[in-house]
């Protein structure tokens, strides 16, 4: 697992999400054809299919007292940790909020709306597992910026509901739940069928089939991002705890069999003892099968010369959560130019930002932070701009708009200036 430089099997790392697009691309592209000419009847044939689950469309919508009734089912001790992370997480997002702005420019004014989107469609995963974080982290900050219906959709095979994903959404206001998942649930949300109400944009984690269906629907309705399989990079100097370096990659590798965990040192001996204890907590790891996997094909433990070239190589990768268990952290923060999520110091481990600190989960992957942002108050808004001319303005500006105009020989432009200068 050590290595010294950054090589092939890093990219290979990086590229992993790509593997299996094209041998499931055909699969989503029919799903997707199927359910925007045939609807409800589409997807029914889908649910029944794929989540062994036999029910009529009216059946698909859960009602308000099963979700209401999975909230008061929960312990005390849940609810208590449900409801401090809701504080948290909806107090980080309302500092993101923007507000509409105007200034005058003698005789023009200027400036920009800001208006919440309609309606959000979420998705919750429930296949392997199922996460009640992810709807506090998609719904909050939909709720945060005035998103009017908030959809959620959750697969339920055998038409069990996880009744703590139900408790969340109940705890964040979800205005319905639908009991249906994967590239037909996507499908039916960007598409619109009786039942399910078309949305404005998609958000929320997936299997590959989710992922590919909401690429292609992209521009039909906005979507949160291209999200492939789960990553973190530690970067760790000689004052680590070696066996929480260990921990906090296997949180990642027990997600899923394509998830990525990388530690960069720059000491050997803190190296081969971040692998031995990957090896000694991966045998008793409840979840040993899938992150055997992701620990075999896709990790990897790089031994450096320094911390600033840690950081470099930390920077090609543009890592999803990015861990700084060093001893002067803030010092390194300079050097970071690419990550979703940057923990900062040995006692902030990535489950933090999981489920409680506030900021978002939803964070880029596969290289994307060198682009893309988490999730955010700003996803669920819209920006308008605003001009206004009073007559004497657009007079002392016609004959440049005209001129412009000209020049890219759309003669209709300079005309509709000119023609009320003259007025």
């Amino acid at each position: 697992m050590i290595i010294d430089k950054f090589n092939k099997k890093l990219q290979s790392i990086k590229r992993r999400g790509e593997i299996f697009e094209g041998k499931y691309l055909d699969t989503v592209i029919n799903i997707l054809r199927d359910v925007r000419e045939n609807g409800d009847r589409a997807v029914l044939s889908y649910t029944s299919n794929f989540d062994r689950f036999e029910c009529n469309a009216e059946d698909l919508l859960i009602s308000k007292q099963e979700i209401e009734s999975a909230w008061e089912s929960l312990p005390q001790d849940l609810k208590t940790a449900l409801i401090t992370a809701k504080e948290r997480i909806t107090s980080f997002h309302e500092k993101q909020w923007e507000r509409s702005w105007t200034y005058n420019d003698n005789g023009v004014m200027l400036g920009q709306q800001i208006t919440p989107l309609e309606r959000v469609g979420v998705y919750v995963p429930g296949g392997k597992a199922s996460y009640p974080s992810s709807v506090l982290m998609n719904v909050i900050p939909a709720k945060v910026a005035g998103v009017n219906e908030v959809v959620m959709v959750t697969p339920t095979p055998g038409g069990v509901v996880n009744p703590v994903v139900l408790a969340a959404a109940h705890l964040v206001g979800v205005d319905k739940v639908y009991r249906i998942g994967g590239a037909q649930a996507v499908a039916a949300l960007a598409y619109g069928t009786d039942t399910i109400p078309k949305v404005d944009k998609i958000v929320g984690p997936g299997n590959i089939y989710v992922a590919l269906a909401k690429k292609m629907v992209f521009g039909t309705v906005d979507i949160d991002m291209m999200a492939g399989p789960s990553e973190i990079l530690v970067i760790a100097d000689e004052s680590c705890n070696p066996a929480w370096v260990a921990a906090d990659m296997l949180s990642q590798a027990e997600h899923d069999e394509l998830a990525s965990a990388i530690a960069i040192t720059t000491s050997h001996a803190v190296a081969e003892k971040i692998e031995a204890e990957v090896e000694r907590q991966l045998a008793v790891l409840p979840r040993q099968q899938i992150a055997e996997q992701s620990i075999r094909n896709f990790a990897a433990i790089i031994v450096v010369d320094s911390l600033v070239e840690a950081c470099d190589v930390a920077n090609e990768i543009a890592p999803e959560h990015l861990e700084l268990c060093v001893d002067s952290p803030l010092e390194l923060l300079k050097y970071i130019k690419h990550a979703g999520a940057i923990f900062l110091g040995h006692y902030t481990p990535e489950a933090v930002g999981d489920y409680f600190a506030g900021p978002n989960h939803v964070l880029p992957t596969g290289g994307s932070a060198r682009f893309f942002s988490p999730l955010g108050v700003y996803d669920f808004i819209k920006r308008s701009s605003l001009i206004y001319y009073d007559k004497e303005s657009l007079v002392a500006h016609a004959d440049m708009i005209s001129s412009i105009a000209y020049i890219e020989d759309l003669r209709g432009h300079s005309f509709s200036a000119l023609t009320r200068k003259n007025d």
